[in-house]
């Protein structure tokens, strides 16, 4: 099984929420599916984790930042990609912290624009509550540590 890296990032906003994006397949492999995730994607060949983390905030938030801290969590798990491949997914958390919830779309791939239907500003409260499919699944716990 190919290994998958990917970094995610626990974006942070002033009233302690943490940014999600609604994922709702349709039409590949995944179809009917729907869950909610942090952003994040993979590693492009001999790029860090921490530089891949940097590159997909910017790509699918539009903020920037000049570097990410240290890895906050790791988890690793068989995953499968929507064109219906299964990977060892790899992955590493990283948190940042944010002044602004003004979001931008513009460094979305065609793909993301087809499956990311939404997002939204989550509290711990609100994650506790939700009968909605949220992954990793241990983020309430990551968030209290960072």
């Amino acid at each position: 099984m190919r290994q998958r890296n990917s970094a995610r990032l626990l974006v942070i906003n002033p009233s302690q929420q943490v940014l999600l994006f609604h994922f709702q397949h349709k039409g590949d492999a995944l179809d009917g599916q729907s869950h909610w995730a942090t952003p994040g994607g993979g590693l492009e060949p001999g790029e860090s984790f921490e530089a891949a983390a940097a590159r997909e905030l910017f790509e699918e938030t539009g903020l920037n930042v000049a570097a990410v801290g240290a890895s906050v969590a790791e988890r690793s798990f068989p995953m499968m990609l929507p064109s219906g491949e299964t990977v060892l997914s790899v992955e590493r958390y990283f948190v940042v912290h944010t002044d602004s919830e003004r979001l931008s779309r513009e460094g979305w791939t065609a793909n993301e624009v087809r499956v990311m239907a939404e997002h939204k500003w989550w509290s711990v409260a609100e994650l506790r509550e939700t009968r909605e499919t949220v992954w990793p699944e241990h983020l309430i716990k990551m968030l209290e540590s960072a």
